[in-house]
Formats: structure tokens, C-alpha cells, sequence
């Protein structure tokens, strides 16, 4: 393992957290950061006299939400606690794939991305209000650890998600892998959950139903079936000619858009700490949830996918999010080593 990687594992144990986020905050890709604004300052600034602390100003903003480019330790010792109503992440799976310039690397000992994981995570709880709700995508080899650590936190286990994988692919000695794991922990009993309805699904041949329900059809609900914890109408991974980048795995936005469906009301707060292709801010922004999220290496995907998919998109100060800033600045800027 080279020396950047240990600096960026030289971590405490997951219950101390606050060194954690301290040694992990080094990782800062400035890459990402000079890359600069559509608008107001951009990049990096000296602030005041202190030596070796800058400032790090959005890369994007919207009048619900701000992205940045940094390590997501960064952004999360800045919020304050108990000031995000739901936080849906999507990390690295440890796979050796490339992320980019400035991303952790990705093909870490067991232990390693252990560590690093169970430490994002405590900051993730850390951040949730009474009752908000916390999402992981992740691979069940990794889940049933997450799991575990997560619950041992003091979080509410509400389900255990299954994603259908389409392409299945012999594994050797193993069973086909045939789904992608969403855990769904609340902190304490949830404080909004809804119902989320999908269509009755037809065959796409004759246009008649499926299924016949046993007989007791006429009594479904005329806004479609309860969503269940196993989803098959969707794919985990968009098609490469649809992805913000053609490299790596990306979300659809339906799979974070139900997420926050679910949990959150209309004004509520929604983070993302690894912004990859941006689905979840996408998704927020449409649902009119107030979003915040960073990403490590560059996020001219996300904020090229904004200019595409919200043409009369403008720069805008999101002031709701102020109240969640243990620092008020009213041009949201993270003060960082």
C-alpha cells in the first residue's frame, strides 16, 4: 500500500470518530475544487491569517441544495448534529475500481475499508434528527457488517431491501449473485413514512394483468401496489449511454427518488456524502427536498447533468440550509485544513 493510502487509513477505532474525520479530512482534491463555480468565488481561499486553513465554496448551488468537492469527512464536521432529516449513500464497494484523481483507493484490506466505513457511517448517525432515516446501497457481502455496526449505534432496523441484479453470471463454487443490498435504518421510530404505490404490472404482450391476485383484484388500491422490499422493475445500474460517468456504476434516480419518497416530506434535508453521478441530488431537487452532498473527484458530471436535465436551472442560496452549518456564512463556504 503506498503512503498517500496509509495517511488515509491511519484511523481510531469506529467509536472515535472525531480523530477519524480528522485524518481522513487530508484528502481534499483540489483538482476538483479549482475546477471553480458557475458563479461567486470559486475554489480554494486563504481565510483571515490562520495557517493552513482555507475555504472551500460550492461547486454548485441551487435554491434547495449545494454541492461540494471534498472528502465527505470534510463536510460532515461541519454540519451540526441531528440537522439531516434522511441521508442516502452510495460508497465506493472496494473493488479496485478507479474513481478518479483524489478518490480513496479502492482495494483496501478488509479491516481498512471496514474502518473507514463504520466511521462515515457513525458521522451519518451522528448527523440524523430523531427518527430520520439512513439508506446504503451496498453489496451483501459488505451489508450484513454495516448491519450489524449499525444497529449497534442505536439505529432502528426497518428493512433489509433486495435489488434485483439482471445479468447474473456463474461464481464458481458460490450461488449466482442475483441482487444489490439497500439497508433502511431510522433513528428511533421513523418520523415520516410513506407509502410509496407503483403501477399494476401488465404484460407487455396481451396489456392484461399479470397476475390474478386470488380472486381480489377489484380491491387493490386504484394508485397501484405497496412498494415491497424486493424490487425487480429496476435495474441497479444505469445503461452506459445514459451515465454521467461511462466508467462507473450509476444509480438510477428511481432508486434514491423512492428512498427519499418514503422517508422525507417536501422541504425536508436529504445527504448524500459520495456524490458519483449526482441520481440522489437529481432526484431531491425534483422532489423538492432540500439536498446537500459532496464528491471527492470531480464533479463536472454532477453539475454538467444538472445543466441537462434542469435547463433553466440558475444559481441560487439555498437559506434553508444555513440552520444546518455550525458556522453561518452566507456563501456556504467549509472551512477546511
Amino acid at each position: 500500500m503506498d503512503r498517500r493510502a496509509r495517511r488515509q487509513l491511519s484511523l481510531p477505532l469506529p467509536c472515535d470518530n472525531r480523530e477519524a474525520r480528522a485524518s481522513l479530512s487530508h484528502a481534499l482534491e483540489t483538482q476538483a475544487v479549482t475546477e471553480g463555480l458557475d458563479h461567486g468565488d470559486a475554489g480554494l481561499a486563504p481565510l483571515g491569517e490562520e495557517t493552513g486553513v482555507k475555504r472551500l465554496a460550492p461547486q454548485l448551488s441551487t435554491h434547495l441544495g449545494l454541492l461540494y468537492g471534498t472528502d465527505c469527512f470534510n463536510l460532515f464536521s461541519a454540519l451540526k448534529e441531528e440537522s439531516i432529516h434522511c441521508v442516502f449513500a452510495d460508497p465506493p464497494f472496494n473493488l479496485g475500481k478507479d474513481y478518479g484523481r483524489g478518490a480513496m483507493k479502492d482495494a483496501l484490506e478488509k479491516r481498512d475499508y471496514l474502518k473507514w466505513s463504520f466511521a462515515w457511517l457513525d458521522e451519518c448517525v451522528r448527523l440524523l434528527t430523531p427518527g430520520g432515516a439512513l439508506f446504503v446501497y451496498i453489496l451483501p457481502q459488505w451489508g450484513y457488517h454495516l448491519a450489524s455496526h449499525i444497529e449497534e449505534r442505536g439505529m432502528l432496523f426497518r428493512h433489509w431491501i433486495a435489488l434485483s441484479m439482471k445479468g447474473t453470471f456463474p461464481r464458481g463454487r458460490k450461488l449466482y449473485p442475483a441482487h444489490y443490498t439497500l439497508l433502511y435504518f431510522t433513528k428511533g421510530e421513523p418520523r415520516v413514512f410513506n407509502h410509496v404505490r407503483l403501477p399494476v404490472p401488465v404484460c407487455r404482450h396481451c396489456g392484461k394483468d399479470v397476475k390474478d391476485y386470488g380472486g381480489h383484484r377489484k380491491y387493490l388500491n386504484p394508485l397501484g401496489l405497496n412498494l415491497t422490499d424486493f424490487w425487480d422493475d429496476t435495474s441497479p445500474a444505469r445503461h452506459q449511454k445514459f451515465k454521467a460517468r461511462w466508467h462507473i456504476n450509476e444509480l438510477k434516480p428511481m432508486i434514491p427518488s423512492r428512498c427519499i419518497q418514503v422517508a422525507t416530506n417536501e422541504g425536508d434535508i436529504v445527504l448524500d456524502p459520495f456524490g458519483g453521478g449526482g441520481s440522489t441530488y437529481e432526484a431531491a431537487e425534483g422532489l423538492k427536498r432540500h439536498w446537500l452532498g459532496t464528491e471527492i473527484a470531480t464533479s463536472a458530471a454532477i453539475r454538467d447533468r444538472f445543466r441537462r436535465h434542469v435547463p433553466d436551472l440558475k444559481p441560487a442560496s439555498p437559506v434553508t440550509l444555513q440552520r444546518v452549518f455550525k458556522r453561518p456564512d452566507p456563501k456556504f463556504t467549509l472551512v477546511v485544513p
